[in-house]
């Protein structure tokens, strides 16, 4: 104990110059309580790595083979904790817990970054040494199964029981991904992974059972609708393990491009009818294929859905989610181990033994953490009924000004009247376009009249500007447009989102279809559409412009306070 709190507390990290390694040392080398060890086989590459960062914490470069005499080279180094980040844990064969092991003599703590369910499972074999010695050595500290752990306890509050878990992680396309992660993926894509499913001990095959989801925290913009494949984690063990009442257990990835993915599904099944044995002589190639063919938004995200029964017996379904922007996404595997470690300086050490570090870190500690970067996380409660509005919302509605949710407190018949300046485009497609689609002309200050009514989930907006009237129809989307807004105007389709940010409520447009048929969103039009508040009235703007023609139509104004039709 005197190593964490002697003022310089040691912690080797091996595969501190790896991606994971690195990102743990990038979280932790702001603490100048710390010295952190960047350890790896290649005494060069760490010094270089160390060269290269502006800490205040103390960085130390050293050589570090994790398969060669661990007990001597630990007894150098002298650290207090040890962070094995390198992998993959797949691999690491018959004393793979060598490493742990020799922690557990030097009573030195243990986290790892392992991603392999029977890696982290066996771990607990050495609970009893682990214990003897007075030190901790948690396996799996890492999104999977650590944050979702804690995400599924909150989500439980409440619930007698647990049903589903269902989790899954999409990463931005352009973030670095190490080597090591490919061999582990190319190493079970194809194979059985043993999960819970109708209630019951069973398996299914990674990269083989696919789902589709969209990441939408209330009030955020979305991640587009991703594809998610089953993958092998410790997940769809220890889940299971901590609500042993649980029906079925599903994890999964949804990696970028989704010609990729579908090109990894296709050879995941060529492993499952047994023509090919293993995708690992592969793992080179996808490992070149993922750092180069890369496009998409910079955006990534996770997603935690349960589903369960509260104490009437009544069916429950909550869902969390998580946008990360940037760089910020890649960090957030290593923050576990990054929570972990400030939590032992303050003082705050976990129990002895050896165990899944699935209990170590709470979802508010994954929060503060969060806080200090771009992203951004909410809960859904996926089973309540209620206005359009409210259902896509989520509890964002709670940040809108007073006047914007009345207006969408739609649950029969509202009218709403004001005034509006309009604005048409010149050219002539523009004006053509504005109508066909019945926008109003040109006009100061004419009178609006906005009608609504809702029935069966679609509320019917008419508007009519002066003697101007046109309709649309707007809906909760479904499939690849869900937790999107739908409109329809005519033959046309616009799915959008739902961004509350200061008091106003945006419009993104995310998709859009004629006929049925999905477009790209380029060839689409582009639209500026918000509400707000101004002198305590409800506001709006909308403007729609296309590349090719210019702007098609803007009108802005206020209304009045919504009043029951009488429809």
């Amino acid at each position: 104990m005197d190593r964490l709190t002697d003022g310089a507390a040691r912690v080797l990290v091996v595969g501190g110059y790896g991606v994971f390694g690195g990102r743990i040392v990038a979280l932790l080398e702001d603490e100048p309580r710390l010295t952190l060890i960047v350890a790896g086989r290649s005494l060069p590459r760490a010094e270089e790595f160390v060269r290269a960062r502006r800490p205040r914490a103390r960085l130390e470069p050293a050589a570090f083979d994790r398969n060669a005499n661990a007990a001597v080279q630990l007894a150098a180094l002298a650290p207090a904790v040890v962070v094995d980040a390198s992998g993959p844990f797949q691999g690491y064969g018959d004393g793979r817990y060598g490493l742990v092991e020799a922690c557990i003599a030097a009573r030195a703590h243990y986290l790892d970054l392992a991603d392999g369910s029977d890696f982290v499972a066996g771990i607990g074999v050495l609970d009893a040494q682990a214990r003897a010695a007075g030190v901790f050595c948690l396996a799996g500290a890492s999104s999977f199964p650590v944050l979702t752990a804690a995400v599924v306890r909150r989500l439980a509050k409440g619930l007698q029981r647990v049903d589903t878990i269902r989790a899954g992680i999409a990463p931005l396309p352009f973030g670095a991904v190490g080597e090591n992660v490919i061999r582990a993926i190319a190493s079970y894509a194809g194979q059985r992974v043993p999960l819970r499913r109708s209630g019951v001990a069973s398996h299914g095959v990674a990269f083989a059972e696919q789902m589709r989801f969209t990441i939408a925290p209330p009030g955020r913009l979305p991640v587009y609708n991703r594809l998610f494949s089953l993958v092998d984690v410790p997940d769809l063990r220890v889940l299971a393990e901590l609500w042993p009442e649980v029906d079925s257990v599903w994890m999964g990835a949804a990696p970028v491009p989704e010609i990729l993915h579908r090109a990894l599904i296709a050879c995941a099944h060529l492993v499952r009818l047994r023509l090919v044995r293993s995708l690992s002589p592969l793992a080179p190639l996808m490992h070149y294929a993922t750092n180069v063919v890369r496009w998409g938004e910079q955006r990534g995200g996770m997603f935690v859905a349960v589903r369960g029964r509260d104490a009437a017996g009544g069916t429950v379904a909550r869902s969390w989610h998580l946008t990360a922007e940037g760089d910020d996404g890649p960090m957030i595997p290593a923050m576990a181990v990054e929570a972990v470690v400030r939590a032992l300086l303050d003082g705050r050490v976990p129990p002895p033994g050896a165990r899944a570090a699935i209990r170590e870190v709470e979802l508010a500690d994954y929060e503060r953490l969060f806080a200090r970067r771009s992203i951004h996380t909410g809960a859904r409660d996926d089973a309540v009924a209620g206005p359009l509005y409210e259902r896509l919302l989520g509890a964002a509605v709670r940040d809108l000004p007073t006047q914007i949710r009345d207006m969408h407190d739609l649950r029969g018949g509202l009218v709403a009247r004001g005034t509006a300046d309009v604005v048409r485009g010149r050219g002539f497609i523009a004006r053509l376009v504005a109508a066909v689609m019945g926008f109003p002309v040109t006009a100061k200050q004419t009178p609006v009249t906005v009608r609504f009514t809702a029935a069966d989930g679609v509320e019917t907006w008419t508007r009519s500007f002066g003697d101007r009237t046109f309709s649309s129809d707007q809906l909760a989307g479904q499939g690849r447009d869900a937790q999107l807004l739908r409109e329809r105007f005519g033959p046309l389709t616009f799915a959008m989102a739902l961004v509350v940010e200061g008091g106003r409520l945006s419009l993104v447009l995310r998709r859009w279809s004629v006929l049925g048929i999905p477009l790209p969103l380029w060839l689409g039009p582009r639209m500026n559409a918000y509400e707000s508040v101004e002198n305590g009235r409800f506001c709006f703007h909308v403007e729609i412009r296309h590349a090719l023609t210019g702007l098609i139509i803007r009108y802005e104004g206020s209304l009045a306070s919504p009043e029951p039709s009488g429809d």
